[in-house]
């Protein structure tokens, strides 16, 4: 494996947002939704015209999002390694999706398990992966257990023949990310990373755009994720404190810039077709002063071979703006924030055409298109006016996505070599923050 994506994802030109090689793209609805169309097919002129004959194609349908994922007869049974926020949330989606079963809750934790299975009717509990991957009503497993613990129980689902999908990030060493990466790969069975911008309705549109002429020349990268929350969970058993407070122990946690940012780089990853080679870090404890050793607060600079830089920020003492990313382009800016996507174009940049149909809305001094889908219907139904969001959360989409594949035998949309390659950049990321310390990011040998 090398440090750009594989052939599936032929290389940009020297400037983000612009290739020099291949046609112009087409706004992708959700592989669920739509899985014949391909950006590829598509030239300028195409992207161009449908986005001028209609308002469906700058904004994603609701009701086109809600169409059936798994569609055999027999329900497709899932267990849920880990039981903690995430695991709780993965069972909450999986129960929204019509065909899918939760059949097994797994989690050391009593209290945890309990939750867990409060939350799906019909779940058994397990204390141990192996008593769940022995069950004969698994057919998948979710792996949502603490970053150091997911090669163990990943490796031991394919290892049984189970579909597996891997929170992110994929692991915490690099290491673990290729044992995974490889024992996916000769696994027969669908294995997807939790990377949920590649699944997410709002920023495979925004890509549409990203790789149009609505935002050219790629001039510089943001991201951020706020919010104040201390990363302390409480614990019933204090013998079992630092066991469920892992993230704050540096020797296996990778910090807010691994466990927070590495999702963020992927969607640059996704969007530009390239991944960075060097990362600069720093952090600090501004807001728990607790006796922590992993930082609340930090910064990254993380630079591309061609001289781009994405800069980012996280915290988790205050929640100000939430978690975004940004993509400044000589023709227009995107801002997406994961459940909504907005468009600033320039005073200078030259009309497409399908701005008539655009839904705006003001930020301070600039006027945002507000990436949305089935516009006009929605203005009809008086929608508009509330602002327009996905109606599930983004992991919703995620899971879907690898539900699909599942049931269709495709790819999905995050493959765990994508996810190995993103999790080591959140390493790398990581690995910088706490020595302060210049980090080069080497992906040729994954």
């Amino acid at each position: 494996m090398h440090s750009h994506p594989d052939s599936r994802h032929p290389s940009v030109a020297t400037t983000f947002g612009r290739r020099a090689d291949s046609p112009f793209l087409s706004i992708p609805l959700p592989p669920f939704v739509q899985r014949s169309t391909n950006m590829s097919e598509f030239d300028r002129r195409d992207f161009l015209a449908m986005a001028a004959g209609s308002a469906a194609a700058f904004a994603f349908v609701p009701s086109a999002l809600g169409s059936r994922v798994w569609t055999h007869a027999d329900a497709l049974r899932i267990g849920v390694v880990g039981a903690g926020r995430q695991g709780r949330a993965a069972v909450g989606e999986l129960t929204k999706i019509d065909g899918v079963t939760v059949t097994g809750i797994c989690d050391t934790d009593e209290r945890r398990l309990a939750s867990g299975l409060r939350r799906s009717s019909g779940a058994k509990g397990f204390s141990t992966v192996d008593a769940m991957l022995k069950s004969n009503d698994i057919d998948a497993v979710v792996v949502a257990t603490p970053t150091h613990t997911h090669k163990e129980v990943a490796l031991a689902a394919l290892a049984a023949g189970k579909h597996i999908y891997c929170e992110c990030p994929l692991a915490h060493t690099r290491a673990d990310c290729s044992a995974i990466a490889q024992a996916a790969r000769g696994a027969g069975a669908v294995a997807a990373g939790g990377f949920q911008g590649r699944s997410n309705p709002v920023y495979q549109l925004a890509r549409g755009f990203f790789k149009s002429d609505s935002v050219r020349d790629m001039v510089t990268l943001r991201a951020q994720n706020n919010e104040k929350t201390s990363w302390v969970s409480p614990a019933s058993d204090p013998a079992r404190y630092n066991e469920l407070n892992w993230k704050l122990d540096p020797a296996v946690s990778l910090g807010l810039a691994g466990e927070l940012g590495a999702q963020q780089f992927d969607v640059f990853h996704w969007y530009t077709d390239r991944y960075p080679v060097r990362v600069i870090g720093r952090g600090s404890i501004r807001a728990w002063e607790d006796g922590r050793k992993v930082p609340d607060t930090i910064s990254l600079m993380l630079e591309f071979d061609n001289g781009a830089v994405l800069q980012y920020a996280a915290t988790i003492g205050n929640s100000y703006e939430g978690a975004a990313e940004y993509f400044y382009g000589t023709n227009a800016a995107i801002k997406l924030g994961w459940s909504h996507g907005w468009m600033f174009k320039e005073s200078d940049a030259p009309t497409q055409g399908w701005e008539v149909y655009a839904n705006r809305q003001q930020f301070h001094n600039d006027e945002g298109i507000t990436l949305i889908a089935g516009a006009t219907k929605l203005a009809e139904q008086g929608k508009l006016k509330d602002g327009v969001g996905l109606p599930h959360p983004s992991l919703y989409y995620a899971l879907a996505d690898w539900i699909n594949a599942i049931g269709s035998g495709g790819t999905p949309a995050c493959s765990m070599d994508e996810a190995a390659r993103a999790t080591v950049v959140g390493i790398a990321a990581n690995e910088a923050v706490m020595t302060s310390k210049p980090v080069d990011i080497d992906l040729s040998t994954l």
